[in-house]
């Protein structure tokens, strides 16, 4: 590299060397301890043949497979495989805030919590972002009730008493917490479609994937029989 002394250009190269022997003295002896019913060149052979397939296969996909997901898409594949996505644990929808006791402006932000103007939202969040330890105000997004839970005293929320605790500020010596439910699913309900949103897209965009690559290869393959590519002995 530029800017270097020669006596640090030797320490780099001498390492770098002596890196280099070392690696080559485990290969010298792993070759010699190579089991006899270990195939080597087959091993390469499948490998070589497998990551040349997946190139290719990464060639198409990225020319041929549609990764668009309409809301229709999603839709039908929830309406059909919803049943598969019941609930091991409640989860919700809220706004969440713990910010330091003695933060500035903490009376205002009690005000803004409870009103229902934009604005009022809007200086909330800029607080927020200012003086917040934790703070979650998206509406659309679920999170476990245990992990909301987690960030407040022990027991102040949890599975059990989330029914009971919907709305509500409270401190203790070091926090203050904002705290309220905008929806609630409880455990074995469905999880709903905006929960599993982001799985279902991968499902569906493997599930194209899979069918593009199997008329791919249908293709290949009948191309390949009517060219005499290939010839079958029985």
């Amino acid at each position: 590299p530029e800017g270097i002394t020669g006596e640090d250009s030797a320490v780099i190269i001498n390492t770098f060397v002596r890196y280099w022997m070392r690696e080559m003295a485990l290969l010298n002896e792993a070759e010699k301890n190579i089991p006899k019913d270990l195939n080597i060149e087959k091993l390469v052979a499948d490998y070589r043949s497998s990551l040349i397939k997946n190139n290719y296969e990464n060639i198409v996909m990225n020319r041929l497979l549609d990764s668009t997901v309409t809301q229709a898409q999603l839709l039908e594949f929830y309406d059909k495989n919803k049943d598969q996505y019941q609930l091991e644990t409640p989860i919700l929808r809220c706004r969440f805030i713990k910010a330091p006791r003695n933060a500035p402006g903490t009376d205002k932000a009690q005000d803004w919590w409870y009103s229902n103007k934009g604005e009022d939202f809007a200086e909330l969040t800029r607080w927020c972002s200012k003086y917040a330890a934790v703070h979650h105000l998206q509406d659309s997004v679920w999170h476990n009730v245990d992990d909301i839970g987690a960030y407040m005293p022990q027991g102040t929320l949890t599975v059990d008493n989330v029914d009971n605790r919907r709305d509500f500020i409270q401190r203790d010596n070091d926090f203050v917490y904002f705290f309220k439910v905008l929806e609630l699913v409880r455990k074995k309900e469905l999880a709903p479609l905006s929960y599993i949103e982001s799985q279902a897209r991968k499902v569906i965009l493997h599930k194209r994937k899979t069918q593009l690559l199997d008329e791919l290869k249908d293709k290949l393959y009948e191309e390949a029989l009517r060219k005499h590519n290939v010839e079958v002995y029985e």
